[in-house]
């Protein structure tokens, strides 16, 4: 049993057998989870759909304890989406109430986890309460030095890119530099996610297999896993099942092993 899931994991159960299938030396780095299927699930028991936002909550906070329990570098949420604000008026409002009492209620044991905590995404196209909020949680927690939770709010993929394209070019005129010399790392360097390791894992739940316009560039080379679980549903045996599903993969970053050229 892995340290710190001791007192948290019957030995005797499922979970128990999961984690120790994981090889703990090859985790992956880095995490996002679009995070769906919220409304289906409410749907399914006969009620709204912030009913299924509200249970997802519970999903987050599984994620979080499993995640800092294996160490995990980084971890990135998809919340709320720049295509989300086309849902109705009331749904859009009670996930930001919903928002700004999650991010109060919860950072007691964020702070506990160590966790640094960032919102990603047009965060100025928020509510200014909601900024307020965001801007306290990531002050509060600037000093851990734990899992990095990227929170992605108003986020669009191709709009990051545009705008770290614009930046990237700005910087570069502004050093005498011509826009021929742009490079990669002009581009990583004015990501949301700058400083962060690209993305190992990719988790979407509730069956959907699209990307759905997250993170673009860092998952370039992400494996991608799919769950029929719905995401009120997705607890720390989903996610050890993803993690083992991963150390399967074959990572070639589009080479081959070198004794398949022999």
């Amino acid at each position: 049993m892995h340290p710190n899931f001791e007192g948290k994991i019957d030995p005797r159960t499922r979970e128990a057998k999961l984690l120790a299938s994981i090889d703990l030396k090859r985790l992956p780095r880095h995490i996002a989870v679009i995070m769906d299927g919220n409304g289906r699930w409410a749907k399914m028991r006969g009620r709204p759909r912030i009913f299924g936002h509200r249970a997802g909550a519970e999903s987050v906070r599984s994620i979080l304890d499993t995640c800092t329990r294996l160490e995990i570098e980084a971890v990135t949420l998809y919340a709320f989406s720049t295509e989300n604000w086309k849902r109705p008026r009331s749904e859009v409002s009670g996930l930001m109430s919903m928002l700004k009492k999650y991010i109060r209620s919860e950072l007691r044991e964020v702070k506990a986890h160590n966790i640094r905590f960032q919102a990603i995404g047009n965060i100025s196209g928020l509510a200014a309460d909601v900024q307020k909020e965001i801007q306290w949680a990531t002050e509060q927690t600037a000093g851990n030095s734990g899992t990095v939770l990227s929170v992605a709010l108003n986020y669009g993929g191709r709009l990051e890119l545009v705008e770290a394209a614009k930046n990237a070019a700005a910087q570069l005129v502004a050093s005498g530099r011509g826009l021929d010399q742009l490079s990669e790392e002009d581009i990583e360097r004015n990501l949301y996610t700058k400083g962060l390791p690209d993305v190992d894992l990719l988790i979407r739940t509730s069956g959907e297999m699209r990307i759905s316009n997250f993170l673009l560039w860092q998952i370039a080379y992400s494996e991608i896993y799919v769950t029929p679980t719905l995401f009120p549903d997705f607890r720390r045996s989903e996610i050890f099942e993803a993690i083992i599903d991963f150390q399967k993969r074959d990572r070639r970053y589009g080479g081959l092993k070198e004794a398949a050229n022999k």
